[in-house]
């Protein structure tokens, strides 16, 4: 490493901006390596209007200054990296369609080291103003402190949508999951209470129900939404769920199912209906082309092993036998009509198990999460995304996004430009979001961590985050009316052979 001066009097012009009013180091070291900074934002690819993206030095310090710099605009930061809105937004304007040059310096005993710069690529794909997500305590068997939160992705503002606390407690306590929108839409939203006060809460322009799925004909209430792109259908699995905690294999959790279908529920007319329900099959994760002309989902037959056990008991010895397959069914709009199913990928025949069916906005590109065997990957480590191309039937595994640890539970933003995933890249046991760009022919770029005001914030979080969703603005709805909504009585739905007719 060589000895240089840097900023010599030719850059005596640059129009010079600080966050904390310091400045650059006069005399330092050179090295040919990049920072070690957390998060790992080196040379990732953003949208335009991202918030700030924070960090600190990942590796021993005592001091860290930074530069930032587009042309002839240059923010230095001291400390943590906390580059102010308005000058992140001159930053990443002037860099739109380019990048944002980012130089680190660290002191240690003394002696100041410059690291090879790195870049911050800014797309001028744009990316959806919020997210929603669970957020979960990692305590496998406790839900209390769970909440259904809300992130505008612009700057660092988060608030509530609804929150387990509001209808119960301990022995009388509740469960909420799987939010959902229609299209991005907060205006068409639901999600789903279990136990006290149990039911499904459907909000729709304006108005708000809260529904009883339950019926005679069908296994049970519906879970794993997937509202139809334009009609007031919701697909819905709907399963008889177990899980059971291991000793000693490092996933730590098993969670399968006895019993899994799929159902579709009429929001107008509060009626249900089986789509799949071979008891040999469980059917699962349903999701919708962007067409709303194929539903897709997920399926793993059940091969029964030892005769003299129950068939939960069957289940439980050879969960690592069930491997799930991508399957689709043609849907008619005008008439409501299912075609039979279809193989999309047969994930058993490589020797794993795809879930999690999400189509991208053009129809072109199916991402689904794999691993050896079972359904709920947010617990396997060994979880991966994968890519199928729609067009030529290519899959591969999506290796520029992928890590050693857990990916899971993804979505597409509404331009289809972005994807947000769960990953426990971090630590091994807390999910966190990330994100990360695709092109049109479905080339991914390095995944970025969900930026937060403080660059520690998700070292010293202890909940997880689960199932990220993109969303076209906030849900307005307050926390409270969810709450007054839920303690009162639900509309019971009604079983129909099929849809569009009445029971």
């Amino acid at each position: 490493m060589n000895t240089m001066r840097c900023w010599m009097a030719a850059l005596a012009i640059v129009s010079l901006m600080s966050c904390e009013k310091v400045s650059v180091p006069a005399d330092y070291t050179q090295s040919s390596a990049f920072p070690t900074i957390y998060p790992d934002y080196v040379n990732v690819t953003i949208p335009i209007n991202i918030a700030p993206l924070t960090f600190e030095a990942d590796q021993p310090a005592d001091e860290m200054v930074a530069s930032y710099t587009v042309g002839d605009q240059v923010v230095v930061c001291g400390g943590q990296m906390q580059p102010e809105m308005d000058e992140w937004r001159e930053l990443t304007a002037k860099a739109k369609g380019g990048a944002i040059k980012v130089d680190v310096y660290l002191r240690k005993d003394g002696q100041w080291t410059r690291y090879k710069p790195f870049n911050l690529y800014v797309s001028p794909d744009s990316i959806d103003p919020y997210i929603s997500y669970r957020l979960i305590s990692p305590s496998f068997v406790t839900y209390e402190t769970l909440t259904i939160n809300q992130r505008c992705l612009e700057n660092y503002d988060e608030s509530v949508i609804y929150d387990n606390f509001l209808c119960g407690h301990e022995r009388d306590g509740q469960c909420i999951n799987c939010h959902h929108y229609q299209n991005y839409n907060p205006g068409r939203m639901q999600f789903h209470a279990r136990q006290t006060l149990g039911g499904t809460v459907v909000v729709y322009d304006g108005k708000m129900k809260k529904v009883n799925m339950r019926n005679d004909s069908i296994l049970l209430a519906g879970v794993y939404p997937a509202w139809h792109p334009q009609l007031n259908l919701i697909v819905y699995a709907t399963d008889k769920t177990v899980q059971n905690f291991h000793t000693v294999d490092s996933n730590k959790v098993e969670v399968y199912d006895t019993a899994s279908d799929i159902i579709a529920y009429d929001v107008e007319n509060d009626l249900v209906t089986n789509l799949e329900n071979d008891s040999t099959e469980f059917e699962v994760f349903p999701a919708w082309s962007p067409d709303g002309n194929t539903l897709y989902y997920c399926s793993g037959h059940f091969v029964k092993g030892d005769t003299d056990l129950p068939k939960k008991w069957n289940v439980v010895t050879h969960y690592k036998n069930l491997k799930y397959n991508i399957y689709k069914k043609s849907f008619d709009p005008q008439t409501m009509l299912f075609g039979p199913r279809e193989l999309v990928f047969d994930a058993a025949a490589v020797g794993q198990s795809a879930v999690l069916p999400r189509i991208s906005p053009d129809g072109r590109f199916l991402l689904f999460s794999s691993g050896e065997h079972g359904y709920f990957h947010i617990w396997h480590h060994d979880a991966d995304l994968w890519m199928m191309d729609l067009k030529s039937g290519e899959v591969r595994k999506m290796n520029e996004w992928n890590s050693p640890d857990t990916e899971s539970y993804h979505s597409w933003s509404s331009n289809g430009r972005w994807v947000i995933f769960s990953s426990r890249r971090d630590d091994g046991t807390f999910t966190r979001p990330f994100i990360a760009h695709i092109d049109t022919n479905g080339h991914g770029s390095k995944p970025f961590e969900l930026p937060s005001a403080d660059p520690d914030y998700h070292r010293q979080f202890m909940r997880s985050y689960n199932i990220p969703e993109f969303m076209r603005g906030p849900v307005t709805i307050r926390p409270q009316d969810f709450a007054d909504l839920l303690k009162g009585e639900a509309v019971n739905v009604k079983y129909t052979r099929r849809l569009g007719q009445n029971p």
